[in-house]
């Protein structure tokens, strides 16, 4: 009895229970410099609930902060760690066997201001593919290509190349040629990209998106349907990058690279290859509406910006301007822009 009791008081304390926005402005306002890292890996997690809470007072000890889903299927990890304790991180993980010497995605551009709390989730799948074909081996992934095996690749006139990320990710940036199925959500990708690819199956196939877990996963899964020559970019857009600049190679994308953290974005060229959702001007700021009640992400200029107060339409910068006991009661009753379009939809009459 005694044992249990102390399991549970543990389990009491393996999340975070600050306000939000006492969280956001201690970031902004904390000088200490931060590194931003990604990692994933499919790989057979037994109990991926007991490891949950193990990783969550691992890494709660050491500062890391940041969103990490498992799953029996495998981790996948965006997160914030104070730089003088990379080091000590990339120890931590060597300590946990199939973690060991993992690949570390560095960010390209580095505010330090990525992340505010630790979140440990276990999920069905550490990314919801909506696939009830349960034969395939996500680990059997098509043939990874680095930067110079990438541009070489994709030079070529039969090659197809296929983003696999959302709309709202391609619409900012994007590599030269690629195919840009207009989904919202991976499990959409999936089966537009199986459309789009469908009688294929003898060509080149390139995958990419932002760090290579969905290619993993989607490379693996167009093998498994009979594609004979299936590849994805090794280690992502990130990785690519960072390849290009080192090997001094040409570097193919164009834009900003989206990011699920704070920043929402990462500049890989100066192209600005998308539109104000407002005014049209030439820009590639994603945002999300200054109205709570809202929320919507959409693009926004500066000049859209000082305008609207932030917000996506008129309605909610009206909305915003109103006292907070207001706005707490009339939340539930209007209906704005994010709760009837998606994310990155452009909403009618902003």
């Amino acid at each position: 009895m005694q044992t249990v009791k102390k399991i549970k008081m543990k389990k009491s304390q393996l999340m975070n229970r600050v306000n939000r926005e006492v969280l956001l402005k201690k970031m902004y306002t904390n000088p200490e410099q931060r590194t931003t890292i990604s990692f994933y890996k499919y790989c057979s997690i037994e109990n991926p609930e007991q490891f949950r809470d193990t990783l969550y007072l691992m890494l709660d000890a050491i500062n890391v902060k940041g969103r990490i889903y498992l799953a029996h299927e495998g981790i996948n990890a965006q997160i914030s760690i104070p730089t003088y304790s990379v080091e000590l991180f990339r120890e931590t993980l060597n300590g946990i066997s199939f973690l060991n010497n993992i690949r570390l995605n560095t960010a390209i551009e580095d505010s330090g201001k990525s992340f505010f709390k630790l979140a440990i989730k276990v999920k069905e799948k550490i990314v919801a593919d909506g696939l009830k074909d349960t034969t395939f081996n996500a680990a059997d992934s098509g043939v990874h290509l680095d930067a110079k095996g990438f541009n070489a690749l994709t030079d070529e006139p039969d090659t197809i190349l296929i983003d696999m990320r959302n709309h709202y990710e391609s619409e900012v940036g994007y590599f030269e040629g690629a195919i840009r199925p207009d989904a919202e959500t991976f499990r959409e990708e999936i089966k537009i990209a199986e459309g789009i690819l469908n009688g294929k199956e003898d060509k080149n196939i390139v995958m990419y998106c932002t760090g290579g877990i969905r290619c993993e996963k989607a490379s693996a899964y167009f093998k498994h349907k009979g594609f004979k020559n299936v590849f994805q970019l090794d280690g992502g857009i990130i990785q690519y990058t960072k390849d290009a600049k080192a090997h001094n190679l040409p570097n193919k994308f164009k834009g900003v690279n989206f990011v699920f953290d704070e920043r929402l974005g990462e500049r890989i060229s100066d192209d600005v290859v998308a539109q104000c959702h407002q005014c049209g001007a030439p820009c590639d700021t994603h945002k999300n509406c200054a109205n709570d009640a809202c929320h919507l992400l959409f693009i926004q200029c500066e000049i859209c910006a000082a305008e609207f107060n932030n917000t996506c339409s008129r309605q909610c910068a009206d909305f915003v301007q109103l006292p907070l006991d207001e706005q707490k009661r009339l939340r539930k009753e209007i209906v704005f822009p994010g709760t009837k379009f998606g994310k990155g939809r452009r909403a009618g009459g902003l």
